[in-house]
């Protein structure tokens, strides 16, 4: 039988992954941009920390979640 909750929880994990890639793909031309003989400023840094940091831990929720319904399924 479907879980409805964890549909929705699913959709909810899902949709925070890719709203953080999303966030990591608005960091590519300042990326790109970095001089390799140069520092990276620290604001840049901090944002590369902190949009890093959001898409791992969405990802590593959207992964546990897709690996707890697996195990339910008996699928591990």
């Amino acid at each position: 039988m479907t879980d409805s909750h964890e549909i929705g929880a699913l959709k909810a994990a899902f949709r925070g992954a890719l709203d953080t890639a999303a966030a990591l793909e608005a960091l590519s031309e300042r990326v790109d941009a970095l001089d390799p003989v140069r520092e990276i400023e620290a604001g840049d840094l901090d944002d590369l920390a902190r949009v890093t940091l959001a898409h791992a831990v969405s990802s590593q929720a959207l992964r546990g979640l897709v690996e707890t319904m697996r195990a339910r399924r008996g699928a591990a």
